[in-house]
């Protein structure tokens, strides 16, 4: 579990800080709604060999909030001056979602060990078709916004769908119950993630750091075939599936934690 939690200042922007453990330092960066909750079973699992970081972000867990919309781009550029202040330096960074988008964004600033990219944003052409679903979305964030009676269920349903495995349950429950108050930042989001500036798969393509791609099979959020053109295409990137929805070290953490703990090895120290 985390055992030590601080703060620091990234432009103006005051974010929390857990860590736990001793060693190469493992950056740990999560999906939007989620915080550092959905790392505790890969803290209990990997502790005793790394450093576990996990940096929350603006308006997420226990941080402050921004007021820049959220974006990969946006929370690059925190990341970049978070782990600059804190000294943290050649880590090794898992990244969920729009936490992979941002973990692209800080490893083309910054050297880094290894990189993890977990259901990653930033892989997916913005074809017509992505941008109809952002816009859809976007409308259902607008409607929670509103407070329309119908979000809550809606948003449940969908949520058994993002996070499908049982040891999820209970961070599944939590992130649904947050939904609502987080309303503004989500319908901000998904407007962003339709935007060409969301396209981060050049920018993949030219690191040159060792990645392993950790995806969940039945993610239906960013579904695995739209990425692997991009992922194909990455200079020393290695693919392993999962069961589950979106966050596979959440939702098969022993399955995970083995994976990783084989990757890392193989990392140059």
């Amino acid at each position: 579990m985390i055992d030590r939690t601080s703060s620091v200042v990234a432009d103006g922007v005051t974010l929390a800080v857990h860590r736990a453990g001793r060693g190469t330092p493992v950056v740990c960066l999560t999906a939007l709604l989620h915080d550092a909750h959905d790392f505790d079973a890969f803290v209990e699992r990997a502790a005793d060999r790394y450093e576990i970081v996990c940096i929350e972000w603006p308006g997420h867990g226990d941080s402050m909030d921004d007021e820049n919309p959220p974006s990969s781009l946006r929370y690059g550029e925190l990341l970049v001056k978070a782990l600059d202040q804190l000294q943290i330096r050649n880590p090794i960074v898992i990244g969920n979602s729009i936490g992979g988008g941002a973990a692209i964004c800080y490893a083309s600033q910054r050297p880094v060990c290894g990189l993890v990219l977990c259901d990653s944003s930033g892989l997916v052409e913005i074809t017509p078709a992505v941008q109809r679903f952002c816009r859809l979305f976007e409308r259902l964030f607008a409607a929670a916004e509103r407070r329309a009676f119908w979000f809550k269920p809606v948003f449940w349903m969908y949520y058994r769908m993002v996070l499908t495995e049982p040891a999820a349950a209970a961070q599944r429950q939590r992130i649904v119950e947050r939904a609502p108050t987080r309303a503004t930042l989500l319908r901000r989001a998904w407007h962003g993630f339709g935007q060409p500036s969301a396209n981060l798969i050049d920018l993949a393509v030219s690191l040159d750091a060792p990645m392993w791609v950790a995806w969940a099979r039945s993610d239906r959020t960013i579904p695995l075939k739209y990425c692997l053109p991009a992922i194909r295409r990455l200079k020393k990137a290695t693919l392993t599936q999962f069961e589950g929805g979106h966050t596979p070290f959440l939702e098969q953490p022993d399955a995970f934690a083995e994976a990783f703990l084989n990757f890392a090895a193989q990392l140059p120290a």
